[in-house]
């Protein structure tokens, strides 16, 4: 019987987001890499901006839903959390926020933003974890939550501050995200992909961990001489590939 969304989404969560990023686009001239993206040229996953709140979570992984903060501007006042949380309802689920930070500079590394009232609302709708270009708050407080958030830090306290969009493209960390779009995210990073690629990404991933621990197992079986090293590796595209370009 075939898997529903939900469930392979869940099923995701069993692999770390590196693999994930190898099946998507970082080496396309593998038969298991399905070559979403040139992988150095589009911003489909994080840089080194942002880090894990709470790598013991695991990877999860949902649907995007996006919304961009900043100062409130008096000429425009229309939206607010709460059509943040209506976004989030609306979206296929699970879903990861995506909120992009756009703070002046002297008030970018200051914004506390998302704290525990605002995480027990998302939790509560059936969003599974955050991701920001800028800082939150309340880490312990949310611990016990079990919601996964990446930032760029943590700081106690904000001002005054207002949701500037819902539901448009963000870019955080060097990964740009549409509403819709599928996160996979853990203590490495993120990587984003198209959500009608799923069922493929899933089934790319199985395979390539399962060659990759067979590969791995005979590597560690035992002490090895560079010859049967390359012996091990020799029938591996992404070995070859490396090889080819002198890494």
């Amino acid at each position: 019987m075939a898997l529903t969304e939900q469930e392979m989404l869940a099923e995701l969560r069993n692999y770390d987001t590196p693999s994930i990023t190898n099946v998507v686009a970082t080496y396309p001239t593998s038969p298991l890499c399905l070559g979403l993206y040139n992988p150095w040229t589009e911003n489909w996953y994080t840089d080194t901006t942002i880090r894990c709140m709470y790598p013991e979570l695991g990877a999860v992984a949902g649907y995007a839903v996006t919304c961009v903060y900043g100062v409130p501007d008096p000429n425009y006042s229309e939206l607010s959390f709460m059509d943040v949380i209506d976004a989030l309802g609306a979206s296929k689920r699970p879903t990861i926020l995506a909120f992009e930070q756009k703070f002046p500079p002297e008030l970018a590394n200051k914004v506390g933003l998302a704290g525990g009232n605002m995480t027990a609302a998302m939790k509560s709708i059936g969003c599974l974890g955050a991701i920001s270009n800028g800082p939150s708050r309340d880490i312990d407080e949310i611990r016990p939550m079990e919601f996964q958030y990446l930032l760029s830090g943590i700081t106690p306290g904000h001002g005054a501050m207002a949701v500037q969009a819902v539901n448009v493209p963000v870019s955080i960390a060097g990964m740009d995200v549409a509403p819709g779009e599928i996160i996979h995210m853990d203590e490495n990073g993120a990587c984003k992909f198209p959500g009608d690629k799923l069922e493929a990404v899933l089934t790319n991933v199985k395979a390539l961990l399962e060659e990759e621990g067979d590969r791995i197992g005979k590597l560690l079986s035992g002490p090895k001489t560079a010859k049967q090293v390359r012996a091990i590796f020799s029938g591996h595209s992404y070995a070859e590939d490396d090889e080819e370009n002198g890494m």
